[in-house]
């Protein structure tokens, strides 16, 4: 029996797809079929997907909408694809992504192979110190207002392969289905939590944004994480300027700016005198503001400087007190270091990158509840805060590995002693 088939998508194409999708995991869609119920009949439904995309008649089924509370309120609603159909469009996006990544700007990160968090970061710091004034923006619920139309225009441009086009535009208009199992229909936008929504977003943005800022705005230097973003100026008036030039063409592609995440900073310094209401910004987590330096020769100076943000850190101490580490009387310290010293180290790779000084509360903040549970766990730091706390102290000694904050009072303590 012929296999045939009008498009022409190779089976390894379909197994790769699955590979990724479950070193990603995610939840079950719409037909709360989880991963693990897929992989029971493993090899009928990869035949199923590639027999349906290279037939050409795989119709993405609804979008599963599942509301995730924003940090600042409100909610932002996810959009969970089925398993098969995770798998489906990741074929699509390992076709598509190729041709259109190599025209993307060097100063766009977000969703990016071999770019990170950091390396944005890293290029805003230094343009402080360039740039006297910055346009912090936030494009407001980007993944719900794309345009169709003007994106399909940028996919065609750089896309001529017949199944991806069609799959691209399939599922563009699935619907999004809430948890009543009413179905909301589409009609902009590309659901965020999608697997190909966050390359078809930079598309987007690249010639809304990244390709006409370069074209229109060549004095400015900017860097863009996802819908995040900010402009370097040499003055405010530069500054009061491309804000108004910019919130025109966004305007005019679909889009707007959020009118909370978005205003005009003095990057304010030693060297810099100048009055402004905005002196601090936030980006990636972290927050820009003057902040004490000392140079190589003991003196103290302002720079300004990126450190972890109020905001991460609340969100942090919230979740270490969720963890009612003071309750768990059954635990050993080795426990406790296995259950949430991978979170811990986590957050000091990321928010430990620059000033890493700014996270020491949040270390006391966990070893006030270690404190706490040593209290419960032996009578004999019952109602001894002080004595409990010296305790810690010799953990700290016997076990410096346990948690990442001790490593590194362990390694300054070395430092300072050398």
């Amino acid at each position: 029996m012929s296999e045939a088939k009008p498009f022409v998508i190779d089976k390894n194409q379909v197994w790769e797809a699955y590979q990724q999708v479950k070193a990603n995991r995610g939840a079950a869609g719409v037909d709360e079929q989880s991963l693990h119920a897929f992989e029971q009949r493993l090899k009928p439904h990869l035949y199923k997907i590639w027999n349906r995309l290279s037939s050409g008649s795989d119709f993405p089924p609804p979008v599963k909408a599942v509301p995730i509370p924003k940090r600042n309120g409100g909610e932002r609603i996810l959009g969970v694809p089925t398993v098969s159909d995770r798998i489906a469009q990741t074929v699509v996006k390992n076709v598509f992504e190729p041709l259109v990544e190599p025209i993307f700007h060097e100063n766009s990160y977000g969703y990016r192979p071999g770019r990170s968090a950091h390396d944005a970061l890293s290029v805003v710091r230094r343009r402080c110190w360039d740039y006297d004034w910055v346009v912090e923006f936030d494009i407001k619920g980007l993944f719900d207002h794309i345009d169709h139309g003007l994106l399909m225009r940028a996919v065609r441009y750089h896309c001529s392969i017949p199944w991806a086009l069609l799959y691209i535009e399939r599922g563009l208009t699935a619907p999004m289905q809430n948890a009543d199992g009413e179905l909301m229909i589409r009609d902009r936008g590309t659901p965020q939590g999608g697997v190909i929504s966050p390359v078809l977003a930079n598309l987007f943005l690249h010639y809304t944004l990244d390709h006409w800022i370069d074209t229109r705005l060549r004095s400015v230097r900017f860097c863009r994480y996802a819908d995040d973003g900010v402009i370097h100026c040499k003055s405010k008036k530069q500054a009061l300027w491309v804000l108004k030039q910019l919130d025109a063409r966004l305007t005019a592609c679909g889009l707007a700016l959020h009118p909370e995440k978005t205003q005009i900073v003095y990057c304010k310094d030693v060297n810099r005198s100048e009055e402004h209401e905005n002196i601090a910004f936030d980006f990636l987590g972290y927050r820009f503001r003057p902040r004490k330096a000392v140079d190589k020769y003991g003196r103290v100076y302002v720079n300004f400087f990126p450190a972890v943000s109020r905001d991460a850190l609340k969100r942090m101490r919230q979740q270490i007190r969720s963890w009612h580490v003071q309750l768990m009387n059954d635990k050993s310290l080795i426990d406790l270091s296995r259950m949430f010293n991978p979170v811990l180290r986590g957050w000091w790779h990321y928010y430990g990158r620059f000033y890493r000084s700014a996270l020491r509360g949040l270390g006391q903040h966990m070893d006030g509840y270690l404190t706490r549970w040593l209290m419960r766990k032996y009578k004999y730091f019952a109602g001894h805060k002080t004595r409990a706390w010296r305790y810690l102290d010799r953990l700290k000694q016997r076990h410096p590995f346990a948690f990442i904050h001790w490593e590194i009072q362990r390694k300054a303590s070395m430092v300072g002693a050398g």
